[in-house]
């Protein structure tokens, strides 16, 4: 809030990253084989659908681009009933196809670039130096796009299981899903 604050009397703007977790979702959404439904892949560009998001990851995505191979395994362990993962690095996709642990995206957002103050730019029809008008703007947008990429990514997903479990009414969805659920919850226990 300081520096939303701070912001605001400079005349400035922030950006910021922003975080969407889904919970429960079963195992197999997505395509291992298909570029354009890799479950990743989809949850990326709706993210970056999102005005002013220039960056996404997934679970520690860019922290593991610096870190060992060995380091950034989420090695299975045997829990009282079935398997679980030790660690969730991956985000809850591996491979492009969801693997039953909770569902961790990212979307990093640039500052507003409209200020309360004016900027230097050029003038378009001298080339000349100028300074813009003084526009309206908000200080900080992350907390709006965060409630657009839980929508974005809840249509991802809803698309995903639609793929999965089919059907063209809802009560056939639902014993189909509950169907599903009732298999995979040997191996992929509710967290």
């Amino acid at each position: 809030a300081r520096q939303v604050d701070d912001a605001y009397a400079r005349g400035d703007t922030l950006g910021g990253v922003f975080e969407v977790w889904a919970f429960g979702l079963p195992v197999g959404l997505g395509s291992h084989v298909h570029w354009d439904r890799r479950l990743d892949a989809r949850l990326a560009m709706a993210i970056m659908s999102i005005q002013g998001v220039k960056g996404v990851e997934i679970g520690d995505g860019f922290a593991l681009a610096g870190s060992w191979g060995s380091e950034s395994l989420d090695l299975p362990v045997e829990g009282e009933r079935s398997w679980r993962r030790e660690t969730n690095r991956a985000g809850g996709v591996e491979g492009g196809i969801s693997n039953g642990m909770p569902l961790v995206v990212r979307g990093a957002m640039k500052p507003i670039p409209t200020l309360k103050k004016g900027v230097r730019t050029r003038d378009l029809l001298t080339g000349l130096p100028v300074v813009s008008l003084r526009e309206r703007s908000d200080v900080c947008a992350v907390p709006a796009a965060a409630v657009v990429a839980e929508s974005m990514v809840a249509l991802v997903l809803a698309d995903a299981l639609m793929e999965v479990i089919g059907g063209d009414n809802l009560e056939d969805m639902k014993a189909r899903y509950a169907d599903m659920r009732k298999k995979q919850a040997a191996f992929f226990p509710a967290e």
